[in-house]
């Protein structure tokens, strides 16, 4: 469809492109919805566009949509499905702006939201979001973004609203931020404004005095608390995936329960977690020893204690009756973050991580060990997504 034709009429459920699809985590909020009588389904998975081997299998394993592609973006001709979609929705990788990275403004993947815009061009549905960690908003990739919307622009009929939302505000156990982009075609008119929060911080507490943000009626955040009870169920079993693979050689699937396998750490590593207190991190380690094989060993490292800012979080442990921090790829190493369990001396689970990330336990997963971790941290909370998917309902509905 192009600027000036006659809009076609809508039915539902509505059609959804997944873009960057992943493991399917966007796909899995808008599958989820459900209206306040409990109707469902409200969104139809029409194409996914992946490029990971492992990620599209996990995607098509719990969506079977009616197209999957597991090629290079740059390749896809998004021709064919013009006129046949609603919702376009992806987060391109963001690792050329990640405050993880080196922070590159020329990393190629940086242009990877191009490639989005070129799809969105050549489908024009009349609703796409785009998900990206906080500090695209400052990047020059946002600013073309902005001109691309403007008078003239390639998508100059859709009108843009760009929020940060976190996704603790949304019943996700996990205080991740991301930057939510929302694009609607002007012919739809008023623009989609960004869900509502459902669950607050309240009473927010600073310096001994309770701040109020007129949130005071809703819900509190959901603290991680509710994952770990949940897995404390079952046991850890082993350390690796069950012996099970597809007919072309892929492993899996793994149902997500199967994911609560454990590590084989070092007993330095060992050493370290018991001695860090809940809520604690590497700061606990200044001045600490152990009697490790018969040697006294020192547990924290001469780069720890000479640096007492940046990196709190390393060797942290997650905290009870708060939400979970931002679960990244290998959250399965404490040396990587706050990544230990609240008061078990082990790092969390790959089962932990995807309840975290609202992952159900009948989600079936593809991969190696690292690919499915891979997977978990790079997907769009669940939670997250669902709320998005029900400002979109109501919106096109309306």
């Amino acid at each position: 469809m192009m600027p000036g034709d006659v809009p076609r009429q809508h039915s539902t459920p509505w059609r959804v492109m997944d873009l960057f699809a992943g493991c399917g985590g966007f796909t899995e909020g808008f599958r989820s919805y459900a209206n306040a009588d409990g109707t469902t389904p409200h969104f139809r998975s029409v194409v996914a566009v992946e490029f990971d081997r492992a990620a599209a299998a996990t995607y098509e394993a719990n969506h079977q949509p009616d197209k999957l592609i597991c090629d290079d973006i740059a390749d896809f001709d998004p021709q064919p499905f013009s006129d046949d979609v609603d919702v376009i929705t992806g987060g391109p990788p963001c690792q050329g702006y990640s405050g993880l990275g080196q922070g590159n403004p020329n990393d190629p993947r940086n242009a990877l939201w191009e490639e989005y815009l070129r799809v969105v061009a050549g489908v024009w549905p009349k609703i796409f979001v785009m998900e990206n960690v906080d500090r695209f908003l400052k990047s020059r990739e946002y600013d073309r973004l902005q001109d691309a919307t403007r008078p003239g622009g390639l998508l100059e009929e859709y009108a843009l609203s760009t929020k940060t939302l976190n996704a603790a505000d949304y019943g996700v156990p996990q205080a991740r931020k991301r930057v939510i982009v929302l694009a609607t075609r002007r012919d739809l008119g008023a623009p989609l404004r960004h869900p509502v929060p459902t669950h607050t911080r309240f009473p927010l507490i600073k310096n001994d005095f309770v701040l109020f943000d007129g949130t005071a009626d809703l819900p509190q955040r959901v603290p991680v608390d509710v994952v770990f009870d949940q897995s404390a169920r079952l046991a850890i079993t082993g350390t690796e995936l069950p012996d099970r693979r597809t007919p072309e050689g892929l492993p899996g699937p793994y149902r997500t329960a199967e994911l609560h396998f454990g590590r084989t750490p070092t007993p330095l590593s060992i050493a370290r977690y018991a001695a860090i207190p809940p809520g604690g991190n590497r700061h606990d380690l200044t001045g600490k020893w152990a009697e490790i094989e018969g040697r006294s060993t020192y547990l924290s490292t001469q780069a720890w204690d000479q640096h007492r800012s940046g990196s709190a979080d390393v060797m942290g442990r997650l905290r009870w009756g708060a939400p979970s921090v931002t679960i990244r790829t290998e959250f399965y190493k404490p040396e990587k973050g706050r990544y230990l369990h609240p008061h078990e001396n082990r790092p969390i689970t790959h089962y932990e991580a995807a309840l975290i990330q609202g992952f159900p336990e009948d989600y079936r997963w593809h991969g190696t060990k690292s690919s499915i971790a891979k997977q978990i941290g790079n997907a769009v909370p669940v939670g997250l997504a669902r709320a998005l998917a029900g400002a979109i309902h109501q919106r096109l509905s309306a």
